[in-house]
């Protein structure tokens, strides 16, 4: 049940792109395609009663990457529910938009 939650979080963030570069935990040896989203897990927040956990909700840290700094995706990633923007960095040219995204 939660990877389908994870797959759906994919879908969502293949649809704010345009395209299927959308990459979750991505190894080192993938090439990417630009512009992409780079997602992966962040933390998992659980609320408690009786000393058990009820409710969890996850945390992803969603990353933009994209060539120009003026992209409307980070924006559009910004506008989803309970998403909150972190830093802007730039590495090899490419601007770096990180959220911290609860789903």
């Amino acid at each position: 049940m939660a990877q389908d939650r994870r797959l759906e979080l994919h879908e969502v963030l293949c649809e704010i792109l345009g395209s299927r570069f959308a990459y979750y935990q991505p190894p080192a040896n993938v090439s990417m395609q630009y512009p992409c989203i780079i997602y992966m897990l962040a933390k998992i927040g659980s609320k408690y009663a009786d000393d058990f956990a009820y409710n969890q909700r996850k945390a992803y840290t969603v990353t933009v990457v994209d060539r120009n700094p003026d992209s409307e995706i980070p924006d559009k990633v910004g506008a989803l529910s309970l998403c909150s923007f972190d830093r802007h960095y730039v590495v090899d040219n490419l601007h770096h938009f990180a959220y911290t995204l609860y789903f």
